[in-house]
């Protein structure tokens, strides 16, 4: 836990300073970002399930390409 307190005659411009210094100095911001968009992990019929989705529609659009149909972004 990172504390800093506020010395005595010292304005809220160089605390803050300070207090920013130290929680970059110590990492815990890069910890924070790290874990924010951390996805949970999903069970295995979820996982299983969804790669058998994206090969099917790996599928239609290899069919739909050779075809002349596939539409693609632009």
């Amino acid at each position: 836990m990172i504390g800093a307190g506020k010395r005595e005659g010292e304005s809220i411009g160089s605390f803050l300073f300070r207090f920013n210094k130290k929680i970059k100095r110590s990492g815990v911001m890069k910890e924070v970002r790290k874990r924010r968009f951390r996805a949970r992990p999903q069970n295995r019929n979820k996982r299983r399930s969804a790669a058998l989705y994206r090969i099917e529609k790996k599928q239609v659009f290899e069919k739909e390409k050779k075809n002349g149909n596939a539409r693609t972004r632009r």
